[in-house]
């Protein structure tokens, strides 16, 4: 039997540290496609939701006040149903003033996150704008626009009225629009 010293393996050893090093970071690239590809949805998502917020959201509450409440308002029967009628529209305007509020304190992050630049973007807030709107939007749905159409519905005229309103309204936005400018 020889009593020789065993071989030194730490070169080998280095050499193969080396290569755990390097297979970490390679699984890490090989992830980065992903990553970026959720990055590029992630700022397309933001600058959907922006435009959509100013665009639709804040005209749609817009509408709601300059026309639909005043409309039913006017047309409800004095009393009751009248005051039935004001406490949702109090309601509903209290309900739009509190969604863009949360949105606005949200602004700042979506438009870093649709730039592509680093933002700290509040998921509890972003939720909590999500479960209040659904909330605003189904009391208006199942309590609001039921009544709406009961009272509006008693009076062709004022239907009518209605519909010609938001219709002169978007047709002169479209042809602004297609004119350069913007209402």
């Amino acid at each position: 039997m020889s009593t020789a010293p065993a071989p030194d393996n730490a070169p080998i050893n280095a050499f193969s540290q080396c290569h755990v090093g390097i297979v970490a970071h390679l699984r890490e690239l090989e992830a980065l496609p992903a990553l970026v590809d959720a990055a590029a949805q992630a700022r397309a998502v933001a600058a959907r939701v922006l435009r959509f917020f100013r665009e639709a959201v804040v005209e749609h509450h817009t509408e709601e006040e300059r026309d639909l409440f005043p409309a039913v308002l006017a047309s409800a029967s004095a009393g009751a149903e009248r005051e039935r009628v004001q406490r949702m529209v109090e309601q509903l305007t209290r309900e739009h003033r509190g969604v863009e509020a949360q949105f606005a304190r949200l602004r700042h992050d979506l438009e870093a996150t649709a730039k592509g630049h680093a933002s700290r973007l509040d998921g509890a807030a972003v939720a909590a704008l999500v479960a209040d709107y659904l909330a605003h939007a189904r009391f208006e749905e199942t309590e609001f626009l039921p009544v709406a159409q009961a009272i509006l519905g008693r009076n062709s005229d004022h239907m009518a009225a209605l519909g010609l309103a938001l219709h002169t309204r978007h047709a002169l936005a479209e042809i602004q629009g297609g004119m350069g400018f913007h209402v």
